[in-house]
């Protein structure tokens, strides 16, 4: 019987793959350059085919490597599915499972949803990763993610996704602006505006312009920021006006500052968070009853 490829050899090569680095490969692996570089040579012995094209500069796999990579990382996605699935047939609750979350929710949402879940499930491993929504969902089918809290919808192919809430966005400004003295905004309030926002990438700057009916050329955008903190604290400077969370604003993200904050007059000014997980998970019922506790620990917050 021929030898076949292992699966540590199939992880180090979806590494290379993905890092383009061997040094950053074997840094992700846990492991040293030199025992990755032999377990990829190793790997190309055994199938008899050449799978990465080396030089000084960089790592290129060949036309093979990357046909070879993408059932790789089929194969180890389905053996991350087998060890949950056995996993799954225990209590929910009583392992681990790594979740991936954006960075608009996870300050503002996981603290008081963490207190809870130590409280009432102290044997219950949860693994937080905190990224934008794109580079979640690829870190979800490399098997690297088991389940994403993120705002819905969001672009991807083979999940499935659960709603929880609606999270309604609320207008601020210093109170010198003409709209703080408005007991309710409008959405065509916003056009010619200094809006602030978060730069490209980050879906609530997406969610933000779509809930509003609003395109970019609509409204002036003299800044753009990688965080909310940032945009309020340029808000209260003065510059500009900006749309924030209901979660965020709950949470006292304008906490020492002078802003005043103003509802919409219309409902569905907001965006949706929910949970996203890969369509052909075990775990489907144990995502099921996160997506019910963080629905029932976010009521319990409000009431």
């Amino acid at each position: 019987m021929a030898r076949q490829p292992t699966l540590k050899q199939l992880k180090y090569l979806s590494a290379v793959a993905e890092h383009q680095h061997f040094g950053q490969a074997a840094k992700a692996c846990h492991v040293s350059q030199s025992t990755l570089s032999a377990g990829i040579q190793e790997l190309e012995d055994t199938l008899g085919v050449s799978l990465v094209e080396r030089n000084n500069r960089n790592v290129l796999l060949t036309i093979l490597g990357q046909e070879v990579v993408g059932r790789a990382r089929s194969i180890l996605t389905d053996v991350d599915e087998l060890v949950t699935q056995c996993d799954a047939a225990g209590e929910p609750f009583s392992g681990k499972m790594r979740l991936g979350v954006i960075p608009t929710v996870a300050p503002y949402l996981l603290p008081g949803l963490l207190q809870a879940m130590r409280r009432q499930h102290p044997e219950f491993t949860l693994f937080i990763r905190e990224d934008l929504s794109q580079a979640l969902v690829d870190s979800l089918h490399a098997g690297a993610l088991d389940i994403l809290l993120l705002a819905l919808p969001f672009p991807a192919d083979n999940v499935d996704v659960m709603p929880l809430m609606e999270d309604g966005f609320l207008l601020a400004s210093t109170a010198e602006h003409p709209l703080a003295g408005a007991d309710s905004i409008k959405p065509e309030d916003l056009q010619g505006e200094g809006l602030l926002l978060l730069e490209d990438g980050h879906c609530l700057r997406d969610h933000a312009l779509e809930a509003c009916e609003l395109r970019d050329a609509q409204v002036d955008i003299p800044y753009q920021a990688t965080s909310l903190a940032t945009i309020v604290q340029m808000v209260a400077n003065g510059i500009g006006i900006t749309l924030l969370p209901e979660m965020a604003v709950n949470a006292g993200i304008t906490a020492g500052t002078d802003l005043v904050v103003r509802p919409f007059g219309r409902d569905g000014v907001a965006r949706s968070i929910g949970l996203m997980w890969r369509k052909k998970t075990p775990r489907q019922t144990e995502f099921r009853l996160l997506g019910d506790f963080i629905r029932d620990a976010c009521t319990s917050k409000s009431s």
